[in-house]
C-alpha cells in the first residue's frame, strides 16, 4: 500500500438508505494523535491498517472491521524499548441520525472510523507490557538488566549490628584477644 492517508473517513453515499447493500473497504490511515495508556502508545502518525465491511441497515450502516497497528513503549520490568503489534476487531452501527441508542452517526454521507478504532486500540494496549514473557527485570541493587546477565549475584549484605564480627573474620589472633579481654572483665 502507499503511504497512510490522514483520514479514517469513508464515503458511503452508495450505501445510504439501501438496506441489504454491502461494500468492503481496505485502507491505511495515520493515527491523528497519540493513542496511549500510562506506559505504551500508538504515536501520532503511526500507520493503522483497516479492513472494513460496510452493510446498510434500516437505521444506519453496520461497520465490521479489523484494525492493525504497532504500539511502542518500554518494558515495565527492565525498561527496554519495545514494539507491540496491536490487532483489534470493531463492530459498530453508524446511525443515520443522532440517537442515544447509537454511539456514532453518519455525517455528510461519510463515516469517520477514527474514534471507534482509537477506542478499541486503547483498550487493547497492555497495562504492563514486557519485552519477553520471562523478563526478570532489573537488579534492585545495581540496576543491571537480569536477562543480559543471568548469573548476576551480589555478596550477601551484612547486618550492621554484626559488622564488627566481619572485621574479626580471617584474623584468629584478634578472636583470642577478644575472648581473653572479655574473660578478664568478668573476673
Amino acid at each position: 500500500m502507499s503511504s497512510p492517508k490522514n483520514s479514517f473517513r469513508i464515503d458511503v453515499v452508495d450505501l445510504l438508505h439501501r438496506p441489504g447493500e454491502m461494500r468492503e473497504r481496505e485502507f491505511e490511515a495515520a493515527a491523528g494523535e497519540d493513542w496511549r495508556n500510562a506506559v505504551i502508545a500508538v504515536p501520532k502518525g503511526t500507520p493503522v491498517k483497516v479492513d472494513a465491511r460496510l452493510e446498510s441497515l434500516h437505521e444506519g450502516i453496520l461497520v465490521t472491521a479489523t484494525a492493525e497497528t504497532t504500539a511502542v513503549g518500554e518494558c515495565v520490568r527492565c525498561l527496554q524499548a519495545l514494539e507491540e503489534p496491536i490487532k483489534v476487531e470493531i463492530q459498530e452501527v453508524f446511525a443515520y441520525s443522532l440517537d442515544d441508542a447509537f454511539d456514532y452517526s453518519i455525517r455528510d454521507a461519510q463515516l469517520d472510523l477514527e474514534e471507534a478504532v482509537r477506542d478499541e486500540v486503547v483498550l487493547a494496549l497492555p497495562f504492563q507490557p514486557v519485552c519477553e514473557p520471562d523478563c526478570e527485570g532489573l537488579c534492585p541493587l545495581c540496576g543491571i538488566r537480569l536477562l543480559d546477565e543471568p548469573n548476576h549475584e551480589h555478596e550477601a549484605a551484612i547486618d550492621p549490628r554484626w559488622s564488627a564480627l566481619a572485621d574479626l573474620k580471617g584474623n584468629p589472633e584478634q578472636i583470642g584477644t577478644a575472648e581473653s579481654s572479655a574473660q578478664k572483665e568478668e573476673r
